[in-house]
């Protein structure tokens, strides 16, 4: 065999509606590892590919909003063990994106698999912590129930590019929501990535739907869609995230503000509690008469 065959570099492409699309526009730009070098031509979005990424996410929220909780657990924990299957090639992604060590990167990448199983056992619990049985006068049942808010923007943090990226996203999908995923403008190629391991696994195709580019340039129709239930402005500076969140105001957008600027200054490897679980969540109450009242009951 000849020593001098050429490396098959790698073709990066958005994931959209469970397929990988090339940009609309045909645009693409540079991407580098932490010290200038050349690493890959990730696709530059537009706004049609935006639209098109809300159209796939509303199509499939019906199917997986109306999943059993133990359902979307096990496509959750088999994305993990995807994941881990596909290790090396994270580390190497993230060890390019971040300027880490290999081992640094190996920690990293470890911390991003346990974070996604963790959030994968969460789905058939949090109706359990955020739901419940009220008290009320009168001879009724008063049950509250969480349900998922609709299709959700994602900015996903720009330097944390695998295991900030894992912790926005997966608390998202486990309560049912689908979701539209702008990536790291700088490191995209992880998120990239995992849009390949999503696609071979059971998730349904619209789920999560992966965009890069431009975070601001993606963002703002996002931001101003009428069919975009929500937006978590993690990935956004202070000026984007002030922007994005007026345009959501127009259909009363649910919005998680950024923790801090950038949503860069947060530590992703601390206990993520479950206030992103809980971010894009409904609450429905209903009424149920008892005893002798009969069988039939209300809801608001």
């Amino acid at each position: 065999m000849s020593d001098n065959r050429l490396s098959v570099f790698k073709t990066y492409k958005l994931y959209v509606g469970g397929k990988f699309p090339r940009s609309e526009s045909g645009r693409v730009y540079e991407v580098t590892d932490s010290k200038g070098k050349w690493l890959a031509n990730a696709p530059q979005s537009s706004r049609k590919d935006a639209r098109d990424a809300v159209v796939a996410a509303r199509k499939a929220f019906g199917g997986w909003s109306g999943a059993t909780a133990y359902n979307r657990g096990q496509i959750l924990y088999r994305i993990a063990e995807m994941l881990e299957g596909r290790r090396e090639q994270f580390v190497r992604e993230v060890a390019e994106a971040e300027g880490l060590s290999k081992s640094k990167a190996a920690a990293v990448v470890d911390a991003a698999v346990d974070r996604w199983v963790w959030y994968a056992g969460w789905t058939d619990k949090v109706a359990q912590v955020v739901g419940g049985a009220n008290p009320v006068a009168g001879p009724f049942f008063n049950l509250s129930t969480p349900e998922p808010t609709g299709v959700v923007t994602v900015l996903a943090p720009q330097e944390s590019s695998f295991l900030g990226l894992v912790s926005v996203v997966a608390p998202v999908i486990a309560t049912g929501n689908t979701v539209v995923v702008v990536a790291s403008a700088k490191s995209p190629l992880p998120a990239l990535s995992l849009g390949e391991v999503l696609a071979t696994s059971d998730l349904p195709g619209g789920v999560v739907n992966i965009l890069s580019g431009k975070t601001a340039e993606i963002a703002a129709p996002l931001a101003a869609h009428q069919d975009v239930n929500g937006i978590d402005l993690t990935g956004a500076d202070a000026a984007l995230a002030k922007e994005l969140e007026i345009a959501a105001a127009d259909n009363l957008k649910r919005v998680a503000r950024p923790q801090r600027v950038d949503g860069d200054g947060e530590d992703w490897t601390a206990d993520p509690g479950t206030h992103r679980l809980t971010a894009f969540l409904e609450t429905k109450t209903v009424w149920h008469p008892t005893g002798a009242l009969g069988a039939s009951g209300s809801s608001y």
